[in-house]
């Protein structure tokens, strides 16, 4: 989340509290020896090693990070290390702390140093490290001490040392079997690490190599994998179009499958040429993943390249806010669901729903303006906004996309300011800021100016303009009341179809003897694989009785059932955003490109 266009700014100097006045000694010859084999492992530690050279005595002092980019919390990783001790050869050296998350070692006498800690593994967290018995992982932040004062641009090696059978992967370049290399800190912390046994396969996407580790061992089958990179050959290709280039020559993805992680979830973080995600196991093989995936795909080049100004450079001991995280992530989002659509891996019309599914839950947050939920974002709010800018700034993207190809006559698009940010700021080795982005968006839209929408619906509250904009794409955003039936059980999709994961108990379908595991296969009828599914029910039994029953036919082994559900219904109010039957040719013009990437000439 790697062959590295990364922007490395010279001699950044990160600094913590106390620290905040002083520096370590210069230090030379980096290395990390990272311990997590099958002891450690099972008692869910990682044991570190960090040597160095001094050329005269003095003060060292070392300090970990607070947070890992793109997960936007301070978490304080010092918390996790026990058992510190520094040594010059066999001497020991005396040590202490200087503020929370750095430590002070004197340095006697000019020579290598080593310092060892042990930490905690047991965080089930992207962004910290955990194991079991048979495997483990890291991030790069949790374990790699940086020289206060010295800046990021020192080179350094890191070798795994882990039982002989056991696999490693990564995407930081190697120099063995065991050893890595990274050529400034940066670079470093935004590699994380698989250790012990999983499945590891690999595919090639436009010439670059593509991998997929999964842990625990047989937690993805060779079809869903392959399926998996069916949809990559596909969506890979559609962002490398938006920015021009693919900016990594390999990708890992790192995946962990685990009961107890919250039921149904998925969540996944960036780095610079892989991504990292944990999963419910519920939603293994289910085909929304490829949501997940393609969203940090593109983070690849929106966010750990194309970044703000605020966040350029990394500090990892402090907080970094912006109000430009509704643009870094998202418009990810929204590139995330537009690029599946132009891989023709799902189509406009599951585009249109997830889209309203965002406009849904936009309408039911508090009313918070998209910069506003940008910083608030490292406070996590408990009103309910902590991820807003997430579905509230993949809808702006939208609009605005259609705004720009509406003003330029579909000959340019959002597509066009994405591709002229990343290359007039990351590739001028700088952060964007606000103006940037506006003055890009303007220039795109044939000088349109979209001080008024920011001020409006990015900066301020107002609803979003949906009746004004999307008819410019032959869109129509419709509320409507829908009827649907209520089982009382929950299923999440995978390669035979949807499964049954949850059965409420004294619901209608467990009334009926639906059990988990067992595939759902039509309700009263009709395929419930069906998108139209919804519509069909509303149509066929929303006027049925209650006290009524439903066939449910099910699958349950080599057996198919017919259930007798008793009727009892859901009504709920949504939204539909639908293509428009009377739209212009232009608007016609502005949707297909919108849906294809393509522009007029």
């Amino acid at each position: 989340m790697k062959s590295i266009l990364i922007v490395i700014a010279a001699l950044s100097t990160t600094t913590s509290l106390n620290a905040q006045q002083q520096r370590s000694i210069p230090l030379s010859g980096i290395r990390y020896d990272v311990t997590l084999d099958s002891a450690t492992a099972s008692s869910r530690t990682i044991s570190v090693a960090m040597t160095f050279a001094t050329a005269a005595p003095g003060t060292v002092l070392l300090s970990l990070p607070a947070w890992t980019p793109g997960e936007y919390e301070i978490q304080n990783y010092a918390r996790f290390v026990s058992d510190f001790g520094a040594s010059s050869g066999r001497d020991p050296l005396q040590w202490d702390k200087l503020d929370p998350d750095t430590w002070r070692v004197v340095a006697t006498r000019g020579g290598e140093i080593a310092v060892h800690f042990q930490f905690k593994a047991d965080s089930l967290d992207n962004a910290i490290s955990w194991t079991k018995p048979n495997f483990g992982f890291f991030n790069g932040t949790n374990l790699f001490m940086y020289p206060e004062g010295q800046g990021t641009d020192f080179a350094a090696t890191v070798t795994v040392h882990t039982t002989p059978t056991w696999q490693i992967a990564t995407g930081m370049p190697r120099t063995s079997d065991s050893t890595f290399t990274a050529s400034n800190y940066h670079d470093l912390v935004d590699f994380p690490f698989f250790v012990g046994r999983f499945d590891i396969d690999s595919t090639q996407v436009s010439g670059k190599t593509v991998r997929f580790a999964s842990f625990p061992v047989g937690s993805i089958t060779p079809a869903v994998r392959n399926g998996v990179f069916g949809q990559l050959k596909k969506i890979i290709p559609r962002q490398a179009a938006v920015f021009g280039e693919i900016p990594w020559t390999d990708y890992t993805i790192l995946q962990v499958a685990d009961e107890s992680f919250s039921l149904g979830a998925a969540a996944g973080l960036e780095h610079q040429n892989s991504h990292f995600d944990i999963i419910s196991p519920i939603v293994l093989g289910n085909p929304i993943l490829a949501s997940l995936y393609s969203h940090e795909i593109f983070h690849a080049w929106n966010v750990k390249r194309l970044r703000p100004v605020e966040m350029t450079p990394y500090m990892y001991d402090r907080e970094q806010p912006t109000t430009l995280l509704w643009m870094s992530e998202g418009i990810t989002d929204y590139y995330a669901d537009l690029t599946e659509v132009r891989a023709k891996v799902t189509t406009p019309r599951s585009f249109y729903s997830t889209t309203a599914g965002k406009i849904d839950n936009i309408a039911e947050a508090v009313p918070t303006a998209l910069e506003d939920a940008s910083l608030s974002t490292w406070i996590s709010p408990v009103n309910g906004t902590k991820d807003l800018y997430y579905d509230k700034g993949s809808v702006a993207g939208m609009l605005l996309d259609i705004l720009v190809r509406d003003a330029s006559d579909n000959r340019k698009s959002l597509d066009t300011v994405m591709r002229d940010l990343y290359e007039s700021t990351y590739k001028k080795g700088r952060g964007f800021t606000g103006a940037d982005f506006w003055s890009s968006a303007s220039r795109a839209a044939k000088g349109k100016s979209f001080a008024d929408f920011e001020k409006r619906y990015i900066d301020g509250r107002e609803v979003f303009p949906y009746d004004s904009v999307f008819p410019l794409a032959g869109l129509r955003l419709m509320i409507e009341r829908t009827v649907t039936p209520s089982l009382g059980i929950s299923v999440s999709g995978d390669d035979q179809g949807l499964r049954v994961v949850q059965v409420v108990v004294s619901g209608p379908g467990a009334v009926a003897g639906v059990q988990l595991g067992d595939y759902l296969q039509t309700v009263g009828g009709l395929d419930t694989a069906d998108p139209a599914f919804p519509d069909k029910f509303n149509a066929k039994f929303g006027s049925t009785p209650p006290g009524s029953t439903i066939p449910v036919e099910i699958r349950r082994g080599t057996q198919r059932l017919t259930l007798n559900a008793p009727v009892r219904f859901n009504t709920a109010e949504g939204r539909r955003l639908i293509e428009m039957t009377n739209a212009s040719p232009k608007a016609i013009r502005v949707r297909d490109g919108l849906l294809n990437g393509t522009l007029q000439q």
